[in-house]
């Protein structure tokens, strides 16, 4: 598996699949590249996939100290350098959008378009989850029956038996995963998301209680040149359920810029 040096040495791993115009993918908080791999294969046949497992997950190194999400935005640039890819579609989901909204702010020019799927512009400003969930996740015993309940609809559950991909890299010390909560909850974006240039598509579920959907018409309002489009009924990973919606809206969306170019 290859690797690219951050910043400060921290060993990232990577991964590259497909041909075409390459697309970023970044995986939600504390889990590791294969959050993607259900719906990797929509975007293969158009685009060089591009995914990274973060700091603290998977093969990369897991420094136990400060992590951020303007700091992880700094990891997806090394891995572009490694490439030697100049810029890229960005597509981030829950923490990844966060992470991908630094990227766009910080180095806008490594980012063509931008897909940001059920997340928010932080605590400070957005719409955060309710102190039932926190609690709820709080329980290490109920930690996954919780989020698969938050990720997914009951009917697709009773139709779906696994393996799922977003209940967290389970190969995590503890240490890493308090950073990558950290992390999160520090995200504070707000002041930097009308300095965005890129063309923005924002994604959600309407019935996503993890990242409140009220955050899709929030960041929709605060970036230029963007615009929301709501999933009907779907949850937190309404990229892998609702995948033959999500899917071809965000091909549209890239394919767009190809339309032009």
């Amino acid at each position: 598996m290859p690797f690219a040096a951050a910043i400060d040495g921290t060993q990232i791993a990577y991964q590259v699949r497909g041909e075409g115009q390459p697309l970023v993918l970044l995986a939600g908080q504390s889990n590791d590249h294969t959050w993607w791999d259900p719906v990797r294969m929509d975007f293969e046949e158009q685009h060089q996939t591009i995914s990274l497992d973060w700091r603290g997950t998977g093969s990369s190194g897991k420094p136990d100290e400060v992590y951020s999400t303007r700091a992880f935005a700094q990891d997806v640039v090394a891995v572009l350098d490694a490439l030697g890819v100049n810029s890229a579609h960005i597509y981030g989901t829950s923490m990844g959008g966060r992470v991908a909204q630094w990227l766009a702010i910080d180095a806008p020019e490594r980012v063509d378009r931008l897909v940001l799927g059920c997340t928010s512009p932080g605590a400070a400003h957005g719409y955060e989850r309710s102190q039932e969930i926190r609690k709820a996740l709080a329980d290490p015993a109920k930690t996954d029956s919780v989020l698969l309940d938050l990720m997914y609809t009951p009917a697709w559950l009773a139709n779906n038996a696994g393996p799922y991909y977003v209940l967290g890299d389970k190969t995590m010390p503890p240490y890493a995963k308090g950073r990558h909560l950290v992390a999160s909850n520090r995200h504070d974006a707000w002041d930097g998301l009308p300095g965005i240039t890129a063309p923005t598509l924002i994604l959600h579920g309407t019935d996503d209680v993890f990242s409140p959907v009220a955050n899709a018409e929030l960041l929709a309002g605060r970036i230029p040149n963007a615009r929301a489009e709501l999933i009907e009924g779907a949850r937190h990973a309404y990229f892998h359920e609702f995948r033959e919606v999500a899917s071809p809206a965000v091909l549209a969306f890239l394919g767009a810029a190809q339309d032009r170019a």
